[in-house]
């Protein structure tokens, strides 16, 4: 039986339809509701508002739940790899053997990028944010392949999903140019021998001419940082990219557009701050007790970063998973640093302080990405580009998602607030 929610305006009384998710979350359906009673709804940031139907990743914050595709985040981190993650998402399914050999092999084939777009790296600063590099070198990949403007991904299957996996495989070797020019280094080429994530390390850090050592528990590690951002529901900048995407622009630059997006301080930036509280603690003496008492003082205008979540009420169910492969890193690399001494302490104040256990202001991803990061010396203005490569297969999905739904062109409403019928005074008499 259908179900209806009653909305009474001016004595007239108008039934709106209710609809519920696989998961149990009930919406109420406005789309007609201008039609019907030339009223729209006013949601500031769009909190309340459920902005399309989605088959790709669900999220309860009260219960800590992350799946994708019905898989939990927790079985995916420990039995998956990046890539595999990735083809689930992209195309609904885990691969099978042959699938996922012929996905990774074609992926590796285009590792390469045009040389002409090694020549734009000279026209940056040397202090240009990689974030600013990346979001411009995706857009400019639209015009390096311009057939795939407007593909769409049912009728145009071939041109999209060869857009698909040159994203997939030349975003890692932008990032680790962008990485290199900003150090005025030489750049290493990729080299197809290594798994998605060992080439990357390797072209972020290798030395010309010098073997490079791949160490498991840091490849371990990063895979799992990028299973676990990889999708995060309707958030800032996957929204971006739906919105942006439902022109009818190309995926590049619908994604150039994500990544803009999640540039934002309020966004991607999050362990980012992490490091520049850690920074603030230790340049003040390291007295890590100290500011265990600003934060409980609710007259002090310090806070802790990377504690607690906006979504997850409890726990973040990533945070879990990362926390084993952080202490696995920071063991095997033997690193010894103040700032990461003083993280630990915070951790543990955190963990078992009633404060914050009460009020459940745990450790977060963000925290433990922003540690581990940092034990492997990419610098604190890389860690966005990070957070971009990992979430760079969700945005894929829900770009293709809402191109195959054949969802309409984003165009939100708004209450005027301004001015009423104002004269016009020529300039002269002003």
């Amino acid at each position: 039986m259908s179900q209806f929610a009653e909305l009474t305006l001016e004595g007239k009384t108008y039934q709106l339809p209710v609809l519920e998710g696989t998961e149990g979350e009930k919406a109420i359906d406005i789309n007609k509701l201008r039609d019907l009673t030339g009223y729209i709804t006013l949601d500031s940031g769009y909190k309340n508002t459920g902005a399309t139907k989605s088959a790709i990743t669900f999220l309860d914050g009260e219960l800590g739940i992350l799946h994708y595709r019905g898989y939990p985040i927790e079985e995916l981190a420990e039995k998956s790899t990046f890539l595999e993650v990735a083809y689930l998402l992209i195309y609904g399914d885990l691969p099978n053997k042959e699938e996922f050999f012929d996905f990774e092999n074609n992926i590796k084939r285009r590792t390469m990028v045009n040389e002409d777009i090694h020549k734009i790296y000279d026209g940056f600063p040397v202090n240009a944010h990689p974030m600013g590099v990346m979001s411009a070198l995706a857009s400019a990949l639209a015009v390096f392949y311009p057939g795939s403007i407007s593909a769409h991904p049912k009728k145009d299957y071939d041109v999209v999903d060869l857009q698909i996996k040159r994203l997939l495989a030349k975003m890692p070797t932008l990032a680790a140019w962008a990485y290199k020019n900003s150090q005025g280094h030489p750049v290493n080429y990729p080299k197809n021998k290594y798994s998605y994530i060992e080439n990357f390390l390797y072209m972020m850090f290798a030395v010309p001419a010098e073997d490079y050592e791949q160490v498991p528990e840091v490849v371990d590690a990063l895979d799992k940082l990028l299973i676990l951002h990889a999708d995060h529901e309707q958030n800032c900048s996957t929204s971006t990219v739906r919105l942006v995407g439902s022109s009818h622009v190309s995926l590049y630059s619908a994604v150039s557009a994500g990544i803009s997006s999640l540039w934002g301080p309020l966004h991607g930036g999050a362990n980012q701050e992490v490091i520049e509280m850690l920074e603030r603690i230790k340049d003040d003496g390291g007295n890590v007790d100290k500011y265990v008492a600003k934060a409980k003082d609710k007259n002090d205008d310090f806070r802790l970063m990377g504690f607690g979540h906006r979504v997850y009420k409890n726990f973040d169910p990533r945070a879990k998973i990362i926390k084993k492969a952080c202490d696995n890193v920071l063991s095997k690399l033997g690193v010894h640093d103040p700032m990461l001494d003083i993280a630990k302490k915070l951790e543990e104040a955190a963990l078992t302080d009633d404060y914050f256990v009460e009020r459940k202001l745990y450790p977060n991803v963000d925290f433990y990405s922003g540690i581990i990061y940092r034990a492997l010396g990419i610098p604190t203005n890389m860690f966005t580009v990070m957070f971009a490569l990992g979430r760079l297969p969700g945005w894929i999905a829900q770009w293709k998602e809402m191109r195959e739904e054949d969802q309409p062109i984003g165009r939100p409403r708004q209450i005027y607030t301004g001015a009423v019928n104002r004269a016009y005074v020529p300039m002269e008499q002003r």
